[in-house]
């Protein structure tokens, strides 16, 4: 009888990096970005310490676009997703290997780099399955969804999204 398990991370932290976008050969956008989360405690001596733990994010599809469109080094995320943990061979011959946090969800906390002309945080849901998402085409980008959409706004609407 197979049993029940859980995958799931939780995380809110600041970007260590800009995000890096890139598109797999079949055109499936993914972006890749660093999160630092804090931690401080009191020793029993009474000194005040603190540590900070380094994750590595990982998005796909559309988020991975939004992501890397809107955020930048420094800004504040709430990241969901789940850990993944992949090997290598490097160049090197030497066999690699590395655990990221495949996002799922993310909230801009900071506004990143949406700036003042949005004043609320974008939260994308994507399917907790990417099994078929390399197969799938390359999402719109914001240019061509605006151009779509450009016919059916009115005139001298400033929408962001």
């Amino acid at each position: 009888m197979a049993s029940r398990s859980l995958n799931k991370v939780l995380l809110i932290g600041n970007l260590t990096r800009d995000p890096e976008l890139r598109y797999t050969p079949k055109g499936t956008a993914v972006c890749t970005f660093g999160l630092a989360t804090n931690r401080q405690w009191t020793t029993e001596e009474g000194e005040k310490r603190e540590d900070a733990e380094f994750h590595n994010i990982v998005c796909w599809t559309r988020l991975a676009e939004i992501c890397a469109e809107y955020l930048k080094k420094g800004s504040q995320a709430y990241v969901e997703g789940r850990l993944s943990t992949r090997e290598w061979e490097g160049q090197d011959g030497q066999k690699r290997r590395t655990t990221e946090i495949i996002a799922e969800s993310v909230i801009f906390l900071s506004g990143g780099g949406i700036g003042s002309r949005v004043s609320r945080t974008e939260d994308i849901d994507l399917p907790a399955d990417f099994g078929g998402a390399e197969n799938q085409s390359r999402p719109k980008s914001k240019t061509e969804t605006e151009k779509e959409t450009k016919s059916s706004e009115p005139e001298g609407e400033d929408i962001p999204f």
